[in-house]
């Protein structure tokens, strides 16, 4: 039990760390904290893995269901706290209490709306998702600090290159469990061959403690604010989005359909989770679909096996060094990395959309609407600036505003003004065959 849930806990665990890696430098965080919040992120998320699979009362799928830190929040949050200094991550915390709140209230209902989140919107989304997060590789492989000396150098670059090729070339010889985890020993690879070139980051391991408990409110008290908190409920709705899909396909995968009350009981362990990560410096919380494949190939269909490795991250969670010993992977290692990692996410979404019948109706036009307003805030980062600060919140995150132009189109073309034939339409939008916002990731798809 104890090997089989450290191999979920493998597969995930460069999913958990990066939003934090990712969120902690861009909203001003030293080392140190940015190792913290990897660690309370990992704590965290075994608190909402041990939720989804053990559960209590109407909480939890009881599936062997592995939950953590979900990227369809990083951009958004990076949105929020990247000009509000010191506040930034309090403000972010406040806003995801609020938006898991809501989800959670929302719950009961949310499983007779999923059919307004089709592959054609879910699609969409994950693919925005991936190439929002694709530019923060890049800086990454340029060095990470634009006021560096070395900042765009062929070191850094050559460095995160070499590591791309790594990532891709042991995705290609290593096969079943390995092959899951080649991005994991990319980076590890990668590492050893930047430390003695002088590019590893020591002083996070340094000041770590063996043992330490993610203190509740770090940070300071969570603030809330009205914009960042409407960008996060958007958040929310994709991660529940997202975390139905999973639920439906795993329940095929371990032979227990995932009905209504399934359903109800993942979603709450989801918001449950991601309302209670905040007082512990954590982000919001859904299901990792690497760790589905890893199910399907591994046979091991146990949802207690999966607690055994919830129980392993909020070890690890409680281990300072542990965490920080990811922080000793240099910029440009994990910008090569990140590039697989990304686009990976990237490519979820494409495939989520080749189930989507975009020849049929306007789920093209809805695909290219919403792709095109999407990438407004990567391709022209400038573009929103006359508007109102608060509103820039949601502006300035290509998946908030994806999300939304997505769900409108959808509502406009495939549903609303529709009698007698709208099945027909609202089924090549769904994707022929497949129940409401059902999508099967691959086994190797990084979706979060």
């Amino acid at each position: 039990m104890f090997t089989s849930g450290l191999q979920h806990v493998a597969a995930m665990y460069a999913g958990v760390v990066a939003p934090p890696m990712i969120v902690g430098p861009a909203v001003g965080l030293s080392a140190t904290d940015t190792a913290f919040l990897m660690g309370a992120s990992l704590f965290t998320a075994g608190i909402a893995t041990l939720l989804q699979t053990l559960g209590f009362w109407k909480v939890g799928a009881r599936l062997p269901f592995v939950n953590g830190v979900s990227f369809a929040g990083v951009t958004p949050m990076v949105a929020i706290g990247r000009d509000r200094g010191a506040d930034g991550i309090t403000v972010i915390f406040g806003a995801i209490i609020v938006a898991s709140v809501l989800g959670f209230l929302l719950t009961p209902y949310f499983s007779k709306l999923v059919r307004f989140f089709p592959p054609v919107v879910t699609g969409t989304v994950i693919t925005l998702i991936g190439v929002s997060l694709l530019p923060v590789a890049f800086t990454w492989s340029q060095g990470g600090n634009s006021t560096a000396d070395d900042y765009g150098s062929m070191k850094n670059i050559g460095m995160a290159a070499l590591t791309f090729v790594i990532v891709l070339a042991l995705r290609k010889v290593l096969r079943g469990f390995l092959q899951q985890i080649a991005i994991l020993l990319g980076l590890v690879a990668g590492t050893v061959i930047a430390a003695p070139l002088g590019m590893a980051n020591l002083d996070a391991i340094k000041n770590a403690d063996i043992v330490g408990f993610p203190t509740p409110f770090h940070f300071g008290a969570p603030q809330f604010e009205i914009a960042a908190i409407v960008s996060m409920c958007v958040v929310m709705l994709v991660c529940m989005t997202e975390s139905t899909a999973d639920m439906l396909a795993l329940g095929r995968i371990v032979d227990r359909p995932a009905d209504e009350r399934i359903i109800e009981g993942g979603l709450r362990a989801d918001t449950l989770g991601s309302a209670i990560s905040p007082l512990f410096n954590g982000f919001m919380c859904s299901a990792f679909a690497q760790n589905i494949g890893l199910v399907a190939m591994t046979k091991v269909r146990s949802r207690f096996v999966v607690a055994a490795g919830g129980g392993i991250l909020i070890l690890l969670g409680l281990c300072p060094v542990a965490a920080s010993v990811i922080a000793l992977v240099p910029l440009p290692v994990l910008g090569g990395a990140g590039i697989v990692l990304f686009g990976s996410v990237a490519a979820s979404g494409i495939q989520t959309l080749a189930t989507a019948a975009l020849e049929k109706g306007e789920n093209a036009l809805i695909v290219a609407a919403s792709v095109g307003i999407g990438l407004i805030p990567i391709a022209a980062p400038e573009f929103y600036h006359a508007f109102p600060k608060d509103a820039l919140v949601v502006l300035d995150s290509g998946i908030s505003t994806g999300c939304i132009v997505a769900i409108a189109l959808n509502l406009a073309f495939n549903h609303l003004g529709r009698k007698g034939g709208s099945d027909e339409v609202q089924q090549d939008a769904q994707g022929s065959g497949k129940p409401d916002g059902v999508t099967v990731p691959a086994p190797a798809a990084a979706l979060h």
